[in-house]
């Protein structure tokens, strides 16, 4: 099953099940798929629709943290209930040993030999990646890595 479909099927579930924050936050993103869809003129895969879903996290991320400086407990809170629904669709996280292992691969694939090469070892992890670990976090063990 596509994971379009099973974000389509997960809406219904919830229209049946009166889930009224989950049926919007699936909502929400069903529209960012569809918009880009209509953007590029494509029909979305798998990979593309978790680099929207992977957006979508980021943004929520940083509202939590805005909505805690400004002492909003209550809009944090909704953003990390639809950070949740949306990490529902993402594959499973890889450990920091599998991270290591590929990050290892990536550089001996490219030749990279110091931080000039750091976008080449970026470029080739970052469609293996994406969905599947931070990329920030992935970035500063590239650089810790080719610095050494």
């Amino acid at each position: 099953m596509s994971l379009k479909t099973r974000i389509s099927d997960d809406m219904k579930a919830a229209m049946k099940a009166k889930e009224t924050d989950k049926l919007a936050t699936i909502r929400l993103l069903l529209a960012a798929i569809k918009q880009k869809e209509v953007d590029e003129r494509i029909e979305l895969d798998d990979a593309s629709i978790t680099a929207v879903i992977d957006k979508m996290i980021k943004q929520r991320r940083d509202s939590v943290e805005q909505y805690l400086a400004a002492q909003r407990a209550d809009l944090a809170d909704k953003e990390r209930f639809e950070m949740d629904v949306l990490a529902g669709y993402l594959p499973q996280p890889l450990s920091d040993d599998e991270i290591a292992a590929l990050i290892e691969q990536a550089v001996a694939s490219t030749g990279a030999a110091g931080m000039q090469d750091m976008g080449k070892v970026m470029g080739v992890l970052r469609t293996q990646l994406t969905g599947r670990a931070d990329m920030t976090v992935v970035s500063a063990k590239i650089k810790a890595r080719l610095s050494a």
